[in-house]
C-alpha cells in the first residue's frame, strides 16, 4: 500500500466495536480504522469519563458513552457492548488506569477480539510506596500476561503492546536484522514468524550486543510551556507513570558491569534488571541519525524486556547462551523535558497543569524513532522512521507526529489480528513484521536506515576522569551516565 491508496479497506470487523478511552491516541485511531476498516458504525461505542472531543465522534457517526471503566464494572459495562449483534466483536483499549489483563481476559472468555499499546494495571500501582520497587516494574507487569498466555494458549487473538514502542519497534528489529545480514553478506535464510529461537540465532550470528530504542522527539511550539504544567506530545498520565516506575533494561550476556543500583529478578529467566532509581531521571548514551550523539531517558517499556526475550538462545540447562541488551533511549521533546526536571525538582509533586500538543499548536520538527543494533561488524545501524509533523498533518487528521506512528501500528495490529483471528495472546515480536510495516509504512515518513561509527565512548569531553570500559565500547558500563 502507498500513500497514494491511503483509502483502501484492508480488512473489516464482523462484529461490534469497542474502544476505551479517546485520548490523543483514540482520536488519531479511530479516522485511521473509518479510512481502512469495514465496520459498522451504529454498532461502534468509544467510553471515555470526558467529552471534549465528542464533535470528532459525532462526526464519525460513533456512539459515545461518558463512563470510568473500572474493576468493579468492567464485566458489567463492557460485556452487552461487545457482544452486541451478529459477528466477532474488537475491543481496542486505549486508556490508562484500566487493567489491560482483566479486559483481555473478559474479551477472550467472549470470544472477541482484542488490543492494546501497553500492560497497564488498575490504578494505583505505579504510586504505590508501600510495596517494592521490583513489584512497580514492567517485569512484574508483562509476567501477569505471559502467566495468562502459559495458562490459555491459543484461542481468541488479544494482542498486547502494539504501538510505536512497544509495538512497531519490535518489527523494526527484525527488518534491521534482515537488512544488516545482507549489508554484512551474511546468507542467513529469514526464520518463520514464529520462529523464535531462528530470529535469535539470527541476531547472535550477525554479532549484534545490543538494542537501543533509540528517539528524538524535536517538535515545538511557538509559546514556552508554563511553570507548573506538563506538556507532551503523547500521554502526559502514561509518560508520568513510566518515568517514576524504575529504570529498567534487557541485560545481555556479554554485559561484564552491573550498577551497584541494580537489581535481578527472582525469576532466573527474566531478561532484565531494574535499577532502584526512576527511569526519567536516568539517562544513557545513544544515537539517531539527525542529531548524531543524545542523551536519552532509560524509561522502562515492554519492549525492553519482550525484544531479549524472544531474541534469547536458550542452552539445554535453561540458563541463557546469548541475549542482547535492549532498553529504551527517549529524548522527548523540549517541553517535556522541562516538565519532567520541574517535577523532579518540586520532590515528585505533580503538576497542577497537563496537555498533549495536537497538530494545530506545533510549528516544526519530527519525531525519529527507530532500533540501533550495536556490537556488529558494522558498529550500529539505526534503523526507523523519520516522520515530520508537516508529513503528519497531510496523511491524516487529529494527530501530530509522535501520535502517528503509534495510532499506525494500533492500525496494523488491527489488520493482523483480524487476518489470524485464532492466534492466542500475542506480543508484537511474535507477529508477521513484513506484513504489519506493509500496513503501517504509508504513515510513517522515511523509513531508512542508517550505520554510525558513533560508540558510547565517542564524543566525550575529557575534561573529568571517567569510569569506562575501554576494552568493549557498547558495554553499558559506557552507555550509562553516571
Amino acid at each position: 500500500m502507498t500513500t497514494g491508496s491511503a483509502d483502501s479497506i484492508l480488512a473489516r470487523i464482523t462484529g461490534p466495536v469497542v474502544m476505551i478511552g479517546f485520548g490523543s491516541i483514540g482520536r488519531g485511531t479511530l479516522p485511521l480504522l473509518d479510512r481502512h476498516i469495514d465496520f459498522d458504525r451504529s454498532r461502534c461505542t468509544v467510553i471515555d469519563p470526558s467529552d471534549a472531543d465528542r464533535t470528532i465522534l459525532d462526526h464519525y457517526g460513533v456512539r459515545y458513552l461518558s463512563e470510568h471503566i473500572t474493576r468493579e464494572n468492567y464485566t458489567e459495562m463492557l460485556t452487552p457492548l461487545l457482544t452486541e449483534g451478529d459477528g466477532q466483536g474488537f475491543c481496542i483499549n486505549l486508556s490508562v488506569d484500566t487493567s489491560s489483563l482483566d479486559i483481555m481476559r473478559l474479551c477472550r472468555e467472549l470470544d472477541v477480539l482484542y488490543i492494546d499499546t501497553v500492560v497497564e494495571p488498575w490504578p494505583g500501582f505505579y504510586f504505590d510506596t508501600e510495596t517494592d520497587n521490583a513489584t512497580r516494574t514492567n517485569q512484574a507487569l508483562r509476567e501477569t500476561v505471559m502467566d495468562e498466555r502459559r495458562r490459555s494458549p491459543g484461542g481468541t487473538t488479544a494482542v498486547s503492546c502494539c504501538g510505536a514502542n512497544p509495538g512497531m519497534v519490535s518489527w523494526f528489529v527484525k527488518a534491521a536484522l534482515v537488512r544488516l545480514a545482507a549489508d554484512l553478506g551474511r546468507d542467513l535464510p529469514q526464520p518463520a514468524v514464529g520462529d523464535r529461537d531462528g530470529w535469535a540465532r539470527v541476531m547472535r550470528d550477525l554479532g549484534v550486543q545490543g538494542v537501543h530504542i533509540a528517539e528524538r522527539d524535536t517538535q515545538r511550539v511557538v509559546h514556552p510551556k508554563p511553570v507548573d504544567s506538563f506538556w507532551n506530545t503523547w500521554s502526559v498520565d502514561g509518560f508520568i507513570s513510566e518515568g517514576l516506575q524504575p529504570a529498567e533494561l534487557g541485560w545481555g550476556t556479554h554485559e561484564r558491569w552491573m550498577p551497584n543500583n541494580a537489581r535481578t529478578h527472582e525469576n532466573p529467566t527474566a531478561p532484565g534488571i531494574f535499577l532502584e532509581q526512576p527511569g526519567a531521571t536516568t539517562k544513557v548514551r545513544t544515537w539517531c541519525p539527525s542529531h548524531g550523539a543524545q542523551h536519552g531517558f532509560l524509561v522502562t517499556h515492554n519492549e525492553a524486556l519482550s525484544i531479549p526475550d524472544f531474541f534469547t538462545v536458550w542452552n539445554e540447562d535453561g540458563s541463557a547462551d546469548y541475549r542482547p541488551t535492549c532498553h529504551y533511549a527517549y529524548r522527548p521533546c523540549d517541553a517535556a523535558v522541562i516538565a519532567f526536571d520541574e517535577m523532579f525538582g518540586a520532590a515528585g509533586r505533580l503538576p497542577a497543569e497537563s496537555h498533549v500538543l495536537d497538530e494545530d499548536e506545533i510549528v516544526d520538527g519530527r519525531d525519529e524513532l527507530g532500533v540501533l543494533l550495536y556490537g556488529h561488524a558494522r558498529n550500529a545501524y539505526w534503523f526507523g522512521s523519520q516522520l515530520t509533523i508537516e508529513q503528519a498533518r497531510e496523511l491524516a487528521p487529529h494527530q501530530n507526529a509522535t501520535g502517528m506512528q503509534v495510532t499506525s501500528a494500533v492500525l496494523a495490529g488491527v489488520v493482523w489480528a483480524l487476518e489470524n483471528p485464532e492466534a492466542g495472546i500475542v506480543e508484537t515480536d511474535d507477529m508477521d513484521h513484513e506484513r504489519c510495516l506493509a500496513v503501517q509504512t504509508p504513515y510513517l515518513g522515511n523509513v531508512a536506515g542508517f550505520y554510525t561509527d558513533w560508540t558510547p565512548l565517542s564524543d566525550r569531553p575529557g575534561l573529568f576522569a571517567e569510569d569506562v570500559d575501554p576494552d568493549d565500547p557498547w558495554q553499558f558500563r559506557n552507555v550509562l551516565v553516571h
